[in-house]
């Protein structure tokens, strides 16, 4: 791609004799890029130039308007003339179903439209997602976090704007044990319809004294036991996180095993183990650690670490100097006295304390830096549940 730019450069800058050598196509279409999207992970802007005929085409797909008409505006001021062939996302073959529910407890999420792809992340039955486009049954889709990548046909229902609406505004339960099952029978026993994962959501139907019954997305429904559920609003309401409820809620998955893109309590990679903590306590991170790194507030860290709080995000990597960028490979959660816990082959805890038996001298020598989730909600990167569209339909 980089060598074809580069071509693509040389041939107008010979072949389009009214342009200037300081009217470049490609790097404008660069600069706009480092502008809106400089993650390819939360947006999506390919757009390659074409010469046909002395005439420039810009060709690719984006789902940025804002960035497709800045580019725009761009090459006009540069008195460059194009042709713009750029496919702006949602795809028009969607139609109007250009949302999905989640309809599994966890849907695989993959870096590319196969099932031998990486697996990116995940999300939980009762996730809406974004639709951009399909391709051999798989849906490009951009999650609650921004993230964007390829899930199949059978782990989301589609929906458009209104069904969308339907469900947001609905009663539903978030399923809150660790895991658990939906059931065929209102006795909570027997046959099962579907496995269940804590942060689950469905949309409730009826109650009996022990039951909820739900309805998943795609329209199966069952009977849920009642002490595993709460209702979605109430739940809402009563959570007011801090310290303690992130410390507590991240010892409930101890022993948990490691998952590369995993984000439930079926398995965790370090990142999605903090995302899922915080999500389940109504906080909504971004999916890697990399993106985490840049979210809440800095923190001065001291010389023991005493300025620490619990919940504070703790980031591991290589630090940069002159010839290297630096690289965040790890997050983890502090839990007070120098102990931290994350998920590094399981869900475990270790320490900085030389003086303990789980010290960890490899996390300790490569410690960056942390950062403080709880006084920034709302802000620079970390989103309230209850205040997301997504989630709430505001």
């Amino acid at each position: 791609m980089k060598v074809l730019l580069i071509l693509t450069s040389l041939i107008l800058m010979n072949t389009i004799s009214a342009q200037s050598t300081e009217t470049d196509p490609v790097k404008i279409i660069s600069q706009v890029k480092k502008m809106f999207a400089p993650d390819k992970r939360t947006a999506l802007f390919e757009i390659e130039t074409e010469i046909t005929d002395n005439r420039i085409i810009l060709k690719g797909e984006t789902n940025l308007p804002e960035a497709k008409s800045r580019l725009s505006d761009e090459l006009t001021k540069a008195g460059i003339i194009f042709m713009d062939k750029i496919n702006l996302l949602p795809d028009a073959s969607l139609g109007d179903k250009t949302y999905g529910i989640v309809s599994l407890s966890v849907a695989n999420i993959r870096s590319k439209p196969a099932h031998s792809a990486e697996l990116a992340t995940q999300a939980l039955m009762g996730t809406p997602v974004k639709v951009l486009k399909k391709e051999s049954g798989f849906y490009l889709v951009q999650t609650p976090d921004n993230y964007i990548a390829w899930i199949d046909d059978d782990g989301f229902y589609s929906v458009n704007k209104n069904e969308l609406g339907d469900w947001l505004n609905s009663d539903r339960v978030i399923f809150i044990a660790e895991t658990g099952s939906l059931f065929k029978n209102s006795d909570c026993r027997g046959e099962k319809i579907s496995d269940l994962v804590a942060g689950n959501i469905l949309k409730l139907i009826g109650e009996g004294s022990e039951y909820f019954e739900v309805m998943i997305p795609d329209g199966r429904s069952g009977y849920v036991n009642k002490n595993e559920c709460q209702r979605f609003n109430q739940w809402l309401k009563m959570l007011s996180p801090d310290g303690n409820s992130i410390v507590e809620t991240a010892k409930t998955m101890m022993g948990l095993p490691y998952l590369w893109g995993g984000t439930s309590t079926k398995g965790v990679d370090c990142s999605g183990f903090t995302k899922t903590v915080y999500f389940l306590n109504g906080l909504i991170l971004p999916r890697d650690a990399s993106q985490q790194v840049n979210s809440g507030g800095q923190i001065d860290t001291g010389k023991d670490f005493q300025n620490l709080l619990a919940g504070d995000l703790l980031f591991f990597g290589t630090k940069g100097d002159e010839i290297k960028k630096e690289r965040i490979t790890h997050v983890a959660i502090y839990l007070g006295d120098q102990d931290f816990i994350h998920s590094s082959g399981r869900v475990r805890i270790d320490s900085f304390d030389r003086k303990k038996s789980n010290y960890n001298k490899y996390r300790h020598d490569t410690f960056i830096r942390a950062r403080r989730i709880l006084t920034s909600v709302d802000n620079n990167d970390v989103y309230s549940i209850s205040n997301h569209n997504f989630y709430t339909g505001k």
